[in-house]
């Protein structure tokens, strides 16, 4: 028993000494001052030892001061370096954000957002977790307002890719989804499918918005865009209203969810259009059934259908004098004027002079 009980108490050690190596590391913090450049602070390791550990300070001190002079071109490549040669190092997170910093100063939006996400990827118990998330967040933002990165070394301009800034915002909605940038996130993916006419995509980020994130400020938003982005879709009267249902249900839903909202007033607009064409689309069905089918049961139906869509409207009068008419001639009787119920007088004829 003896052995295996010094045995045991040998990998308890172990385990403490291990435990505390990384408490250490964890708490250790890179530090930059003029006078003394850079170091550890708050723990007693870097993650390095002997002449490694040295020659990846001195990287940094070099790095740090092509920074301070403004050679940043000089600075990212030293960056780089230490990331590649020392990426489980204490410098590597830092090495990673400030080339990402400085590849903002320069416009290589891309190469910027990816080194944020390397320290995302990489380092998730990073100190500056919140900060990268905003900085990754303004790199998505100035892509889908058309701001243009540097190509050819920073000589030449770039192109538009607002489809990247969407991309970049999924990224960002998968770092942080209990973050507030998440809600953010949402509304600019679906404003970038609408930049970019995608209705469906548009709409299922809009979707994710209300379902994921119900309790948010930009909930109300989120459901009157996807009101209008379902009511966008509309073709007319003479074509499939799926779309038209769609939106009367999400306009329906602000105004009842958000009575005192700045927009109920276009939301009411909105949605009287869209009960309108519903009603107008029952219309043009049942006109097609009495007119062209002589079918007086159908068209009743798509008639009474037109009135109890939108009762309120002026197609819903227009559907009860159709009715009257079908009736009308159903019994064998004559079928008054467009807009006249049966056994309205005749209108004068009017008399032409001419002198």
């Amino acid at each position: 028993m003896r052995p295996f009980s010094a045995r045991v108490t040998r990998l308890l050690f172990a385990l403490v000494a291990s435990l505390w190596w990384l408490g250490t590391t964890a708490r250790a913090d890179l530090v930059w001052s003029r006078e003394t450049g850079w170091r550890v602070e708050g723990g007693a390791l870097s993650g390095l030892a002997g002449p490694e550990g040295r020659k990846a300070l001195d990287l940094m001190n070099e790095a740090r001061t092509d920074e301070d002079k403004g050679s940043n071109r000089s600075a990212i490549k030293v960056y780089t370096a230490i990331t590649k040669r020392y990426p489980n190092s204490i410098y590597a997170p830092e090495a990673f954000y400030r080339t990402a910093k400085l590849q903002v100063v320069r416009k290589e939006y891309n190469k910027a957002f990816e080194n944020f996400q390397q320290i995302i990827s990489r380092y998730p118990n990073t100190k500056r977790f919140n900060e990268i998330i905003g900085e990754q967040y303004r790199i998505a933002s100035a892509l889908l307002d058309g701001a243009r990165g540097r190509m050819f070394y920073g000589l030449l301009p770039g192109f538009v890719s607002r489809d990247k800034a969407v991309e970049y915002f999924e990224t960002i909605l998968a770092n942080a989804p209990f973050s507030d940038y998440a809600p953010l996130a949402l509304m600019n993916i679906a404003h970038g499918h609408q930049v970019l006419k995608q209705p469906e995509d548009e709409m299922d980020a809009l979707d994710r918005m209300i379902n994921n994130y119900s309790q948010s400020l930009l909930a109300p938003d989120a459901y009157l865009k996807l009101a209008q982005a379902h009511a966008s879709l509309v073709d007319g009267p003479y074509y499939d209203q799926a779309s038209t249902k769609e939106s009367i249900t999400y306009f329906t839903d602000f105004m009842l969810l958000f009575p005192s909202d700045a927009n109920v007033v276009a939301a009411e607009k909105g949605l009287d259009k869209m009960k309108t064409m519903l009603a107008e689309s029952k219309m043009k069905i049942g006109d097609f059934y009495f007119y062209k089918r002589n079918n007086f049961t159908a068209a009743k139906v798509f008639y009474n259908e037109a009135i109890t869509s939108y009762p309120e409207s002026e197609v819903a009068k227009r559907a009860k004098l159709r009715l009257a008419d079908v009736e009308a001639k159903a019994t064998g009787k004559s079928i008054a004027p467009e807009g006249r119920a049966p056994g309205d007088a005749q209108p004068k004829k009017k008399r032409f002079w001419l002198f």
